[in-house]
C-alpha cells in the first residue's frame, strides 16, 4: 500500500532571508540506502547547501546527511555532492537562467512524497543588505497591524 502524504523533513529558512525566490521546482535525489534511512529520521541539514549544474547534470552540494547509526561500513561522506533528478529540458532551462544576471539555485526543503525523497529547489536572486532590512521592517509592520486588529 502506497502512502501519498507529503512529510517535511528539513527546511532552509535562511534561503528566504538571503534571497528573493523567483520560481520553485521539485527534484528527486540520488541516494544510497543508509542515506535514505538517515533522511527518513530527519537527520539532514540544508543550511549551507547550494546547487550546481555540471555536464548537463544537476548536483546539490554541502547538504549534510548525518551518518546512519546502524550503517557502519555502508555509510558515505555526509557532505558529498549528490545528483538531483530532473528532466533534461528543465535542467537546460535552469542552466540558461543561472548563467545570466546573478541567479542561483537554492534548495528550500527536503520532504517525503510518498516513498520518495524530494528536494524543493528555487531559482533565486541574492538580496542586498538594504533589501534584508526592508523585508524585516515589512514583516514587523505586518505583525504590528495584526496585533492591533486582535486587540480591537
Amino acid at each position: 500500500m502506497k502512502s501519498t502524504g507529503i512529510k517535511q523533513l528539513a527546511k532552509n529558512n535562511k534561503a528566504y532571508h538571503e534571497y528573493f525566490i523567483e520560481e520553485k521546482f521539485e527534484a528527486g535525489i540520488e541516494l544510497c540506502g543508509t542515506e535514505v534511512k538517515s533522511i527518513r529520521q530527519g537527520k539532514v541539514n540544508l543550511k549551507e547547501s547550494y546547487c550546481t549544474i555540471k555536464d548537463g547534470q544537476l548536483y546539490i552540494r554541502q547538504m549534510h546527511v548525518s551518518p546512519y547509526e546502524k550503517g557502519n561500513i555502508f555509510n558515505r561522506d555526509p557532505v558529498r555532492p549528490r545528483r538531483l533528478l530532473m528532466h533534461k529540458r528543465e535542467i537546460l532551462k535552469l542552466h540558461a537562467k543561472v548563467k545570466q544576471d546573478g541567479y542561483a539555485l537554492i534548495p528550500l526543503s527536503v520532504y517525503l512524497n510518498g516513498p520518495y525523497v524530494k528536494i524543493g529547489l528555487a531559482l533565486a536572486k541574492g538580496k542586498k543588505l538594504y533589501d534584508k532590512r526592508e523585508s524585516a521592517a515589512k514583516k514587523d509592520a505586518q505583525r504590528e497591524i495584526e496585533r492591533k486588529m486582535k486587540t480591537h
